[in-house]
């Protein structure tokens, strides 16, 4: 390997653990910089959609935007060129929100409004669990992530379920309120609605039955909302529990996953209860 080669490599490899890892100081403080980037890139957007007070602040807003799509377009490409496997951390789920995080102004010069996609940075802000090895929340998380993998067969039968249960309810209600002079049943659409607002017990109140029939089948399907929304807790709730017992059976910790010798009462990582 020549000189200048080996000095490239060195220098891809420095600028690998400062922007990949956050064991060394450099690398830390590089991760801290970036979350308050995105944290003002955020706050940014938000003032912006508000009324703003003058010109002034207009630009001002403009130039800072400017400003950090510039950081987040060159430290991409720097991602980019000193990842030693650079098609893995273009794909990847990190990969991707980067890349978003870049897009917005652009966008914006073609489609009025895109940049204010930038809201998609603070997905980013979820490294900040990797620089203050707050690990412990990680796999709690990956649990609840499997937990609801393995419900997502039940819940979509559920959601089916719950699909022709208000097709149903909302049909029967447009022909109990149809006709009814002031009603808001106009028609099959507007009745599904309901039913879905209602059984969700959101009432938003824009459609309401007139007769007496149509308020107590309302009324029904507001006490069978508060039922039929418990149902997928329960599910993803035994899915979770079945989860963490799991992994106590392959003799890792609940909570941080760190393999633990049998006959321990508590996690010796992170003193969870076994």
């Amino acid at each position: 390997m020549s000189a200048g080669r080996r000095r490239r490599w060195y220098s891809q490899k420095s600028l690998y653990n400062i922007i990949f890892g956050s064991d060394t100081t450099a690398g830390k403080r590089y991760d801290i910089t970036l979350l308050i980037v995105i944290f003002i890139s955020v706050i940014v957007a938000i003032w912006e959609s508000t009324p703003r007070p003058g010109q002034t602040v207009k630009t001002i807003l403009t130039i800072l935007e400017y400003i950090i799509t510039f950081i987040f377009t060159l430290e991409y490409a720097v991602r980019i060129y000193c990842h030693p496997k650079p098609k893995d951390y273009i794909f990847s789920f990190f990969g991707i929100v980067d890349l978003l995080s870049t897009l917005p102004l652009y966008l914006s010069l073609i489609l009025p409004g895109a940049h204010y996609l930038v809201m998609i940075r603070a997905f980013r802000l979820t490294r900040v669990f990797r620089i203050f090895r707050m690990f412990t929340y990680v796999n709690e998380g990956i649990i609840l992530l499997q937990s609801l993998k393995r419900s997502l067969s039940k819940i979509l039968v559920y959601l089916l379920f719950v699909l022709i249960l208000v097709t149903i309810i909302g049909t029967v209600e447009y022909v109990i309120e149809s006709g009814e002079p002031g009603s808001g049943f106009t028609d099959l659409p507007s009745s599904i609605y309901w039913a879905i607002v209602t059984m969700t017990t959101v009432g938003y109140g824009d459609i309401t039955p007139v007769t007496t029939f149509g308020r107590m089948l309302s009324a029904l399907v507001m006490v069978l909302g508060y039922t039929i929304i418990a149902v997928p807790t329960g599910i993803v709730s035994a899915n979770y529990i079945n989860e963490t017992r799991k992994r106590v059976k392959n003799g890792r910790c609940p909570r941080c996953g760190k393999k633990v010798e049998e006959g321990f009462k508590y996690c010796p990582h992170c003193a969870e209860k076994l």
